[in-house]
């Protein structure tokens, strides 16, 4: 066998930052180089999803990996075994077609993606490469850039028990220009909204992402927060930090009702009136990005929402989209948003998450690196940003351990590569 041949593979159950079960497997080539990965798990997931394996029964409440962990160390490490870690796209195809279902549901995705990473980063290890490095040659990058954050400062939906029918408010530092300004201007802007809340007698409970959970009724309100909070961090809305918004709205899709249910408002909405409900947040505050506006199958809705935004700010699908090439194909040919979330764990492998990165900078849609809500201290995703050249990046708040390990891997791959900071450059339309 090759140097670069795949020797041994083994995983193990670990827990994530939910304290719930994940898998992490280990890869090591024949001349010693090693790699690691753990897998990542979503609350707000859409239908579409590759699908998560999961016990279903026994420790955990039956959110056990125990069979995921027994396929990697099975049938995925009898097929990969000789293979060659530096032929990625080869390792991945191979693992898809082990699997042999539409959404890797016979092994789990959670055991196909944990092997697809590690392989990944034993090759790097092999060339002797940073993961980065590697990871743009495999996908074809001719310049590396840092990514612009997109930071979670309030939380709602299923990253805070329906605390807020929104589920993220998001602050983009506009005015940086570096990663590492970047990250101080956002810990300054989630300060400052500590001090508001405290000062309105508001909790300040942490959410799944590390942001904040103050409750509030409406959208309107959290955004009113956000911008005083802004303005109290010594910075101008619209020109220093600019804003984001997750609506997560698949999970407010009501199917009884066939409206969307906003339950802290005490009210039915219909697409027509999400929509409008978008638009006031746009022209009333300085929003440039809505992710999930409407529910994943609410194609029509989407197309209506694109014609009256799409020009003015970044529409993003997550739920719609799920990293999934058919999906994003569909959205674009119907034309539907201007830009996709990228989740590692909603596609099943690398290759595959690269041909959604690649398809939607080809379509000029704006490709987000994502991490989940309930994450490991793996900072895979931080690499992808900068290899990809992908220019935006959504990791969570600027707090707990699980999110600043990918913050810092950043501020380390700045310092080592000397890669531009993308900037609102790759947000701007």
């Amino acid at each position: 066998m090759s140097a670069s041949a795949i020797q041994s593979i083994r995983a193990r159950q670990i827990l994530d930052s939910r304290g719930r079960p994940t898998v992490e497997v280990d890869v090591r080539l024949v001349d010693g180089s090693f790699g690691r990965a753990s897998v990542p798990s979503g609350a707000s997931t859409g239908t579409h999803e590759a699908h998560e394996l999961r016990d279903g029964g026994g420790p955990f409440e039956g959110r056990g990996v125990r069979r995921a962990v027994a396929n990697v160390d099975g049938d995925i490490a009898a097929a990969l075994r000789g293979a060659d870690a530096l032929a990625q796209r080869q390792v991945d195809q191979r693992l898809v077609d082990l699997d042999g279902t539409p959404r890797l549901e016979r092994l789990g995705a959670n055991a196909i993606l944990g092997a697809s990473l590690a392989v990944c980063r034993a090759a790097a290890a092999h060339r002797g490469q940073p993961l980065y490095a590697h990871i743009a040659a495999l996908a074809g990058t001719r310049e590396i850039s840092l990514p612009m954050p997109m930071v979670n400062m309030l939380s709602g939906g299923l990253h805070a028990g329906r605390g807020m029918d929104v589920q993220d408010f998001l602050v983009i530092p506009a005015g940086a220009r570096s990663i590492g300004e970047a990250i101080e201007l956002v810990a300054r802007v989630r300060d400052a909204a500590v001090r508001v809340m405290e000062r309105r007698g508001l909790p300040t409970l942490l959410a799944d992402e590390g942001g904040l959970s103050p409750g509030l009724a409406t959208g309107r309100e959290a955004l009113r927060l956000l911008i005083e909070s802004i303005e109290q961090a010594g910075l101008r809305p619209g020109t220093d930090a600019v804003i984001a918004i997750d609506v997560a709205a698949t999970a407010l899709w009501d199917r009884s009702s066939g409206a969307y249910r906003l339950a802290r408002e005490g009210r039915l909405a219909t697409s027509a009136e999400m929509i409008a409900m978008a638009e006031q947040w746009v022209g009333e505050f300085p929003v440039v990005s809505i992710e999930d506006a409407l529910d994943e199958e609410d194609w029509a809705g989407w197309q209506q929402l694109t014609e009256r935004l799409g020009r003015r700010i970044r529409l993003v699908g997550d739920d719609l989209f799920t990293t999934s090439l058919g999906r994003l194909r569909q959205g674009i040919a119907s034309k539907v948003a201007n830009g996709v979330l990228v989740k590692l764990n909603q596609n099943g492998t690398l290759s595959g998450t690269l041909e959604v990165v690649a398809a939607a900078r080809a379509a000029g849609y704006a490709p987000v690196i994502s991490a989940r809500s309930g994450e490991t201290e793996d900072a895979f995703i931080a690499d992808l940003a900068v290899g990809t050249a992908a220019g935006q990046i959504k990791i969570g708040s600027v707090r707990c351990g699980e999110r600043l390990a990918k913050y810092n891997q950043l501020l380390r791959i700045g310092e080592e590569s000397g890669a531009p900071f993308a900037g609102m450059a790759a947000v701007r339309q």
